[in-house]
């Protein structure tokens, strides 16, 4: 990896910088109670979070449904999600502190994420999150979405910084990817939505994370041990 200082961190969002699965979660329970269908677990639910709703769709009501039914479900899920973003939605446990220590210490921080910009941003202003981010991209920012490199770019730009400059962190093997393609450090949030049968130490990342408040050292002088 380049052995340049860190200068920013760029975040994705679901199952990385929000626990956003007790809603998630709970629009998909919601759905099936509609369809007289039995809830999922939470437990087994959380580690398809990050494949968003069409990974909790086919959780929850099996993967040999026609598409038009994918579709369909998929579109009431978001309904019903829309409605409940920030009822049990926050910061992962010291991730707060993450975020203040790096405004404090000047180093820029951004969100790239998969999901659509109409969930995004109102949960991000919701959590007073919008304004502190140096830059959002959004599932829909752009044409590509990640695992292409090309939304990390985009953030990197934004934030002013050259791609070297970054590490970004994520709990699902595409943001390593998008990372490793766009030139940047890149982290695994082992807190994240990593279901069982994921491999992420196959996922080639700089540094896998225990929990936020591990990310503190990377940012350090002699950061260098991180990578």
């Amino acid at each position: 990896m380049p052995d340049t200082a860190l200068r920013g961190v760029l975040f994705d969002l679901d199952g990385t910088l929000l626990d956003t699965a007790p809603d998630m979660i709970g629009a998909l329970n919601a759905l099936l109670d509609e369809e007289g269908l039995p809830a999922v677990p939470y437990d087994r639910a959380r580690g398809h979070v990050s494949h968003g709703s069409l990974g909790l769709i086919l959780i929850g009501f099996g993967a040999d449904l026609p598409q038009p039914r994918i579709d369909t479900l998929r579109q009431r899920f978001l309904d019903i999600y829309e409605t409940r973003l920030s009822e049990g939605t926050g910061l992962f446990p010291g991730m707060g502190e993450v975020l203040d220590s790096l405004d404090a210490n000047g180093i820029v921080w951004g969100i790239v994420t998969n999901k659509p910009g109409f969930l995004t941003d109102p949960l991000l202003q919701a959590l007073g999150l919008h304004q502190r981010s140096r830059c959002i991209v959004s599932g829909d920012t752009l044409s590509q979405r990640k695992p292409h490199p090309a939304p990390l770019l985009h953030a990197a730009r934004l934030c002013g910084l050259a791609a070297t400059d970054c590490l970004y962190i994520g709990d699902a093997e595409r943001d390593i990817m998008a990372g490793q393609a766009a030139g940047m450090r890149t982290a695994i949030a082992n807190w994240g939505y990593i279901d069982a049968a994921d491999r992420p130490e196959a996922w080639g990342a700089d540094i896998a994370l225990e929990r936020p408040l591990d990310m503190l050292a990377c940012f350090t002088p002699d950061a260098r041990a991180c990578y």
